[in-house]
């Protein structure tokens, strides 16, 4: 078996699929962490522009949408994220055609079930999301998604906060965007960043503190409840669940 490891790009990834298109029983990947087939045969690949662009060439031939939909399956954060997109890929150029409405296909299914993984963590995040104010002026949002969604949550936020510079922070994949009201740039970070709250954040935060114990009733949990409006990996970020 042949394991073509890419740089976890997309132009990576189209470079490993014009080499494992003709080979059903390979692996692509972008993970180092993979537990390795016996005997496997590992082959590292760099990006090849000419190859990237022949395979994205075909692709719009036969479905343009394909494209974007290969971008988010490349989003997702589980390591074999590479597989589902070459299976829908092979599909597409097999059928010279659209497959999406072709769900009794194993590959289509599955593509469209990780896709909407994606779009729904983005969709949960234009309302989950939350900003502190910095006593710069600053609004920082941190946040540590699932999947590789930073760049496509950028739209709303410009939208909303046109006049506000803000970062938004995706922590576990160390990098932000950054806004200053007329451009907006996503750069790498440090694993950590130190902010300083204004006083109006402090006390809105403490506000916020107080009125959640207020609606509390200790003797009344409802833990699965909250759980059930809102999934436990959203809570890190807001200020009514610091200290509980």
């Amino acid at each position: 078996m042949k394991i073509y490891f890419t740089d976890g790009t997309e132009q990576g990834f189209y470079t490993a699929a014009f080499y494992a298109y003709p080979d059903k029983n390979c692996i692509v990947t972008s993970s180092r962490s993979l537990q390795l087939p016996l005997g496997a045969e590992l082959i590292q690949l760099n990006t090849e522009t000419e190859k990237c662009e022949r395979v994205q060439k075909k692709l719009r031939e036969y479905d343009r949408g394909a494209l974007r939909e290969i971008s988010l399956l490349l989003r997702r954060g589980s390591e074999s994220r590479e597989m589902p997109a070459l299976e829908y890929l092979r599909l597409i150029v097999k059928n010279k055609a659209p497959v999406r409405d072709m769900l009794a296909q194993p590959a289509v299914l599955n593509a469209m079930s990780e896709i909407k993984k994606v779009t729904l963590e983005t969709h949960r995040f234009t309302g989950f999301l939350r900003f502190m104010e910095g006593s710069s002026g600053v609004f920082y949002a941190p946040f540590s998604p699932d999947n590789d969604i930073l760049d496509l949550l950028l739209p709303h936020f410009l939208r909303r906060l046109k006049n506000q510079l803000f970062v938004i922070h995706d922590i576990s994949r160390h990098k932000a965007a950054l806004y200053n009201t007329k451009e907006c740039i996503i750069t790498s970070t440090d694993e950590k960043v130190q902010i300083v709250l204004s006083e109006y954040e402090k006390g809105f935060q403490d506000l916020w503190k107080e009125y959640y114990r207020s609606v509390n009733i200790a003797q009344r949990p409802h833990e699965k409840q909250m759980k059930g409006y809102m999934p436990v990996r959203y809570w890190k970020f807001m200020p009514e669940k610091y200290g509980f």
